[in-house]
């Protein structure tokens, strides 16, 4: 394919560019489907989490270790994805004043009355507590900061650090999508159309910005935290992934290319699958670091990030880009859904560790399907039908 050019009158169809892309909503309703079973899975694998099985599984950790580099990233990218399209129908103050409303209100209500279970669930299941949860609430009003294992104190957003990422990409991200709309901006674009217009160029481009943030921050901020203030490497990168998300967005003409492009997107996703499960046969990437090996092995984690995220939104976009009548429910229930799954996982996944002997595989499919029964049933029940529940889900 040879270098697109970008004129005025492309700029122009693209500002008036109002299609909603149903493909998104799908990517994100199976993207947050996939994490319940994702979370239910840390509880037998041997990563820390807040509950364990004795008993682990070697195959489910292995299918976790892909899904890790997939999951969250394209939620990243179909979350500037839909920025886009909000920033279609909103003035800048609006989109401010929604993103409070819709993440950071549903994030105070989740770290005071969400997550505060999952916490007092982990103290009983490692022995640190034994009273009820009347007696253990207080502990969160002493705002002391939870760390990883049980240790510190219990206050803690856990899984809601994407809604608190999110919320600042949001508002820090309006000085940005506000440039690209401008004249500089679009001839900005322009010049990115041209790069990826190129044979693989939507790979490499992409791959490069964020290769690039990771060697200036890795080495200082190695570890994935969801912390915020010592997280910058991840934090970054994800910001990236939004900005992306946002862009490639934002003119038909780049979707065009990534459909264009999707085959070796995809190729390039199973070479770099190959090279994972390759690498973690030779070094332990839970050991001491060797740095040769330690490079090739987070930059071969980066790319298959990148290369996955762009090849399911590529796809995605071929075959997904289709209406139903359900999808509008869906695409509803899937934020509160995404707010409570955790609890739920951790308050039934405890009760068959510490009641049943059930196994690794049918002890997963226990939690996993009833977990997402309970979910559904609370979000009919209790959140969808009441205007407080549905202000503090971040429902409209």
């Amino acid at each position: 394919m040879q270098p697109t050019e970008f004129s005025a009158t492309n700029r122009a169809a693209s500002a008036d560019l109002s299609l909603r892309r149903y493909d998104l909503d799908w990517l994100r309703i199976i993207a947050i489907l996939i994490l319940l079973f994702y979370h239910t899975g840390m509880i037998y694998v041997s990563w820390g989490w807040h509950i364990k099985s004795a008993e682990h599984s070697t195959v489910m950790e292995q299918v976790m270790r892909w899904l890790h580099r997939w999951r969250m990233p394209l939620l990243f990218f179909i979350s500037g994805a839909g920025t886009f399209f909000a920033l279609k129908k909103r003035s800048y103050g609006t989109y401010a004043g929604e993103r409070v409303r819709r993440l950071f209100v549903p994030l105070v209500f989740g770290m005071f009355v969400i997550v505060p279970p999952q916490i007092y669930i982990e103290w009983l299941f490692r022995g640190r507590f034994s009273g009820r949860y009347i007696d253990f609430y207080p502990e969160v009003f002493k705002f002391q900061a939870y760390h990883d294992g049980g240790k510190g104190g219990a206050f803690s957003w856990h899984h809601l650090w994407f809604i608190c990422y999110l919320f600042f990409y949001s508002l820090i991200s309006i000085p940005v999508f506000r440039w690209l709309k401008s004249e500089q901006g679009q001839r900005f674009m322009d010049k990115i159309g041209r790069l990826i217009a190129r044979p693989g160029g939507v790979m490499w481009s992409g791959f490069g910005v964020i290769f690039i943030s990771q060697l200036l921050l890795k080495p200082y901020f190695p570890e994935e935290t969801h912390a915020l203030v010592n997280d910058w490497a991840y934090f970054v990168k994800n910001l990236l992934l939004f900005w992306f998300g946002y862009i490639l967005i934002s003119r038909p003409a780049f979707w065009q290319i990534l459909n264009d492009q999707r085959r070796i997107l995809l190729a390039g996703t199973l070479v770099c699958t190959v090279l994972l499960y390759a690498i973690g046969l030779v070094y332990d990437t839970e050991g001491p670091d060797i740095l040769a090996w330690e490079i090739a092995y987070l930059t071969n984690s980066d790319c298959l990030m990148w290369f996955s995220v762009l090849a399911t939104v590529a796809y995605g976009h071929r075959y997904l880009n289709v209406n139903r009548p359900i999808l509008p429910k869906l695409n509803e229930a899937v934020y509160p859904f995404y707010i409570l799954h955790q609890t739920v996982i951790i308050l039934i996944g405890y009760t068959i560790l510490t009641r049943t002997r059930l196994g690794v595989y049918d002890g997963f499919l226990v939690i996993s399907l009833s977990s997402l029964v309970v979910c559904v049933a609370i979000y009919l029940l209790l959140i969808r039908p009441f205007k407080l529940t549905r202000f503090l889900f971040g429902m409209k």
